[in-house]
């Protein structure tokens, strides 16, 4: 069964510092994915652990509507259960808008329904462009 262990960056902006809850990693069925696939499983399993632990700030891939940014994620202003749904159509959006770019294994995605090959220990990394709002 492949896994990848996703990592953020942002263009122009230096390393985050440690996460204190280590990377995410995801287990895939096939080797063989698309780029929406990649996207669906990370944004469903950050807000699945957001909502089902309730930390003080959502750390994902797009801000939630009625969100602040803080220096490590993002607060609501109000507590409440995120919609993985929302959030997955807005990170789809944003990605087809180049909101952000991904690199599997260091090679540049392309569009939401190109497949990709994944390797034994492979890496994704979501290279944000400019920040991201949501569902």
């Amino acid at each position: 069964m492949p896994s990848i262990t996703i990592r953020d960056e942002t263009l122009g902006a230096p390393p985050a510092a440690g996460d204190d809850q280590g990377p995410l990693v995801i287990d895939f069925l096939t080797e063989r994915v698309t780029v929406r696939e990649i996207i669906r499983s990370r944004v469903y399993q950050e807000v699945e652990d957001y909502n089902r632990r309730k930390p003080s700030t959502f750390r994902g891939l797009v801000e939630p509507t009625d969100a602040e940014t803080t220096l490590n994620g993002y607060k609501l202003r109000k507590a409440r259960q995120i919609d993985w749904k929302k959030q997955f159509d807005a990170a789809c959006d944003a990605y087809t808008r180049n909101g952000f770019l991904i690199l599997v294994d260091d090679r540049q995605a392309g569009a939401l329904d190109e497949e990709v090959t994944l390797g034994p220990g492979s890496e994704v990394t979501f290279l944000r462009m400019v920040p991201l709002v949501g569902g």
